[in-house]
């Protein structure tokens, strides 16, 4: 059991430092809660791989600085779409 946790969180770790996602978009690709991403990522991965987690932070904190502007662009599309259905 204790070696299943290890994995997914390394292997949750190395895909967003792969793929620079975001813990939304890799709950939905390891069909685990956002809630269990975040505390993987930002409290147990310290015990495992410390430079892991240190890269993993970094892209969480960029992606933090940058969701003002994915939900403006998600807006935007939306509206868009509705407007092309009329």
């Amino acid at each position: 059991m204790r070696n299943d946790i290890e994995k997914r969180i390394l292997d949750i770790s190395e895909y967003i430092k792969k793929t620079r996602c975001t813990i939304r978009e890799a709950a939905k690709i390891f069909n685990v809660s956002k809630s269990t991403v975040h505390c993987d990522v930002s409290t147990r991965l310290k015990k495992y791989n410390l430079s892991l987690y240190n890269e993993v932070q970094n892209i969480l904190q960029q992606n933090f600085l940058e969701k003002h502007i994915r939900g403006g662009q998600s807006t935007k599309l939306k509206y868009m779409l509705k407007m092309k259905q009329k």
